[in-house]
């Protein structure tokens, strides 16, 4: 089917903006030709792609499945052309990393502060999402590479990966709230206390759900959410006992202690990703030769 670019870059940018005027502006083009590009692709393809109304334009269900195409193929086309612009220097360019909310704070700053100290002119941008979410977005091309926990569902076969770094997670408690200190617990005996930890969509509640079915326990939660920090301060107020990463928590915390577990878990690592099947630009390079 020969359909030229410009009809899917005008449909990519109404999609995105879900709205005719801003997908104008963004293009430089009026928004009649906006909407005149909209209707000539509906008529190629033979599908309708928005659903329009006097108060807001919504995606139909092919446009959202074109939409799903479309994004990889545009944030190619973007990465392509900084590359090119970059022409393999580290004197400009951009830099596009995925962490999650913990690795940026507790890994990664230190990196970037390195990285942007010694290559001013490169624009760093950093996505926060989920280590799920995060391989996802790689996935995408949104982009250049990421940094995630692991094991991860998401990381399928076609992402290469690198371990940077290995931890352990641990339950936390207050030691005002929890006469726990010292004391051995099962996780059976665990489940008698209220439990806080990460949100379902996370790594960390993959990871502790499937231990405690490898043991034969049911695990429900009191509290899930999607932040480390914001469990930790809950825990320091005795709330409950946090599931947390080790390097969350601060050396010699006069509040919060570490329980002591019966069972061993698990180790986990930190791997860097990126695709293996497209070109890696020189400040990618760097920064993962950084990690």
């Amino acid at each position: 089917m020969d359909i030229n670019y410009e009809l899917y870059k005008v449909f990519y940018h109404v999609a995105v903006t879900l709205s005719f005027s801003e997908a104008s502006k963004q293009l430089f083009i009026s928004q009649s030709a906006v909407s005149q590009s909209i209707k000539v692709l509906e008529k190629k393809l033979n599908q309708p792609l928005f659903i329009r109304s006097t108060k807001r334009v919504q995606l139909t269900p092919e446009g959202e499945i074109l939409l799903k195409h479309i994004e990889p193929a545009m944030n190619l086309i973007r990465k392509g052309e900084n590359q090119l612009l970059e022409a393999h220097t580290l004197n400009g360019g951009q830099l596009r990393i995925g962490a999650s909310d913990t690795i940026c704070r507790y890994y990664l700053v230190t990196y970037l502060n390195q990285f942007h100290k010694a290559f001013p002119n490169i624009h760093i941008k950093v996505t926060n999402h989920t280590s799920i979410e995060c391989a996802k977005a790689l996935e995408n091309g949104q982009c250049d590479f990421i940094i995630a926990n692991y094991p991860n569902s998401a990381l399928t076969g076609g992402l290469c990966t690198r371990i940077i770094n290995e931890f352990y997670d641990v339950f936390v408690a207050s030691r005002q709230a929890f006469d726990l200190e010292g004391k051995t617990l099962t996780l059976n005996q665990l489940l008698d206390y209220p439990i806080m930890m990460l949100d379902r969509k996370s790594t960390t509640s993959e990871f502790l759900h499937q231990i405690f079915q490898k043991n034969r326990l049911d695990l429900v939660p009191e509290i899930e959410l999607s932040s480390n920090d914001l469990l930790i301060d809950l825990a320091r107020i005795g709330l409950g006992i946090a599931f947390v990463p080790d390097f969350c928590i601060p050396a010699n915390d006069k509040d919060l202690f570490i329980l002591e577990l019966s069972e061993t878990l698990p180790r986990r690592q930190m791997v860097v990703a990126y695709n293996e099947s497209l070109p890696v630009s020189q400040a990618a390079k760097h920064f993962m030769d950084m990690l």
